[in-house]
């Protein structure tokens, strides 16, 4: 394995860290498409992974068992050698190997180094155990740690599946499927419901209506027209619509989410590098002071035995090892990242666990973290009919629609809905839909469906920043459907708790900047931005990293 060289932003260079290689292993598991080829199965990895600890760990025991049941003779103790040295190699040649690379490339004093002269100096003076220990300990956090960041990489995985390997073009009024990587720009997408937008383009369709969880996280569907941009990642709802691709594939939105969180996993703590430049001071320091112990007494000591004192410097440098340092510092921060994940809180990095003790501002996204991220009926409104016959009338003509709102309305109605005759329905493109049912004229959509047909509503519902659908019964506005997000539970006490410990809220949202406010009012959060995707939200960090409030405490 080739020893990197990487520079930190003070210019001082540094050893390539087990995350950097993990890193490098991520990126060789993607292919250029960046969807994983590394079809190897996850238990037999993690038990490879283990197997030269556990090799190491079973000879270790049964050498300490050989030690003190069979008595010592020439034969024994030859024999006894080969099996504590058959112990030290699975877990102690890697470090050596390490080591040697450090050395070639020019970075003489490492950790690495300062381990291998400890544990060859342990053997040296007959202490076996205790060379084996050191290697078995120090593998065994690599391991541990090897894992939490594999656990935490999985993220990543999630985004890169966002992107279809595969899209359907009109090539000559001929469909053809190609790579999502060879579509040029100008091909024509045709896309069915359901499927996934392999690249940014323009719609090209009347209407269509869109998923766009992948790119802003809200649940609420975005219905485009024809000219309106879309991004990659977006999920067709309803019928087959056509997009013509205006940006290449490398450089799509969903791709350039991609890189902001590659180049956030690569954010180390200044205590990890702290570790790293503390390894090149007190690894030359260690093996200067093994050499005067070793070597100055003979300038005092009149019966001076030169082996006497070789040993008591080997002495020195075991115990000097820092396997504590190099295990526990690193080990601590991807734990911490490890139990995090298991409370639903991803860091990217490890920096990010040392910038919690200085934190400032809060900064979140709306849906599935202040809300539920579940579209549900919230309220309704009947205006000279029964509730209980709007909701079951509304629900059956629902029922012939594929809308996200529709399937709201039905979840609310309960199954009274299939008790409804329903006949002659029209879905009018982004409005809504007009049939009967039960031999009455139901129209249900937004305000421009009112106005299409010419029905006067309540003037209230133009205020509403939440989804309204507007109900009319033959031609006669009969009520509404308020569809919202619900607030989760203890949002409103975490704000709260916040706000106690002088800490600025802000909420960052694709949703539209009437619904954020209204979220934002509800929970006294003290700033909101809508309408954002997720580079506009990294945009938005900056400014709040340049602006830092001078009201706040860090704690």
């Amino acid at each position: 394995m080739e020893h990197q060289h990487q520079y930190d932003a003070n210019g001082i260079q540094t050893c390539c860290t087990l995350e950097e290689k993990i890193n490098k292993k991520t990126e060789q598991h993607f292919d250029d498409d960046g969807h994983d080829h590394d079809h190897s199965n996850e238990e037999k990895s993690t038990f490879e992974m283990f197997l030269p600890a556990i090799i190491s760990f079973v000879l270790l025991m049964v050498a300490i068992g050989f030690d003190n049941y069979f008595p010592q003779t020439w034969f024994t103790s030859w024999l006894r050698i080969g099996w504590f040295i058959g112990a030290y190699v699975p877990v102690g040649f890697p470090v050596l190997k390490e080591a040697f690379e450090s050395i070639r490339k020019g970075e003489i004093f490492s950790e690495f180094l300062l381990m291998s002269i400890a544990t060859i100096g342990a053997f040296a003076i007959g202490e076996f155990p205790e060379g084996v220990a050191v290697m078995l300990f120090y593998a065994i956090g690599e391991i541990f740690q090897t894992l939490a960041v594999t656990r935490a990489k999985g993220n990543i995985k999630s985004l890169l599946d966002q992107r279809p390997d595969e899209v359907t073009i009109l090539e000559n009024n001929v469909i053809k499927t190609i790579k999502a990587t060879t579509a040029k720009i100008g091909d024509i997408i045709q896309l069915k419901a359901g499927e996934k937008l392999g690249l940014d383009g323009e719609l090209l369709s009347d209407t269509a209506s869109f998923n766009t969880a992948a790119l802003t996280g809200e649940s609420k569907p975005d219905t485009k027209t024809k000219g309106e941009t879309v991004l990659a990642g977006m999920i067709n709802l309803n019928s087959v619509c056509q997009v013509k691709v205006t940006v290449a594939y490398t450089d799509s939105k969903l791709s350039k989410i991609l890189e902001m969180v590659q180049d956030a996993t690569a954010k180390k703590a200044p205590t990890e590098l702290f570790i790293r430049k503390f390894a090149k001071i007190y690894t030359p320091i260690v093996v200067l002071l093994a050499l005067l112990i070793c070597v100055a007494p003979m300038l005092f000591v009149n019966d001076y035995v030169f082996r006497d004192w070789l040993y008591r410097a080997l002495v020195f440098l075991v115990i000097s090892c820092p396997c504590a340092l190099v295990i526990s510092i690193p080990l601590g921060y991807f734990g911490g990242i490890g139990a995090a994940s298991k409370n639903g809180i991803l860091f990217k990095g490890s920096s990010f666990l040392d910038i919690m003790a200085a934190i400032q501002v809060v900064v979140m996204d709306k849906t599935g973290t202040l809300t539920k991220g579940v579209f549900k009926v919230q309220n309704v409104v009947a205006v000279d009919v029964s509730e209980a016959d709007l909701v079951k009338w509304v629900a059956a003509l629902e029922t012939k629609s594929t809308h996200p709102v529709g399937t709201a309305i039905i979840e609310h109605a309960k199954g009274t809905e299939k008790s409804a005759a329903v006949t002659d329905v029209e879905e009018i493109a982004g409005h809504g839909l007009k049939g009967k049912v039960d031999g009455k004229e139901i129209l249900a959509g937004n305000v421009k469906l009112m106005k299409k047909f010419n029905i006067r509503y309540d003037a209230e519902i133009d205020n509403t920043p939440f989804t309204i659908i507007v109900i009319a019964i033959n031609q006669k506005y009969s009520g509404y459907f308020l569809i919202a997000d619900e607030i989760k539970e203890d949002a409103k006490l975490t704000i709260e708790s916040l706000h106690k410990i002088n800490v600025k809220t802000v909420m960052l949202s694709g949703d539209k900047q009437a619904v954020v406010d209204a979220v934002a009012k509800e929970l006294n959060i003290d700033s909101a931005h809508g309408d954002l995707l997720p580079e506009h939200k990294v945009e938005k960090v900056e400014e709040l990293k340049i602006a830092k409030p001078k009201n706040c405490i860090r704690w």
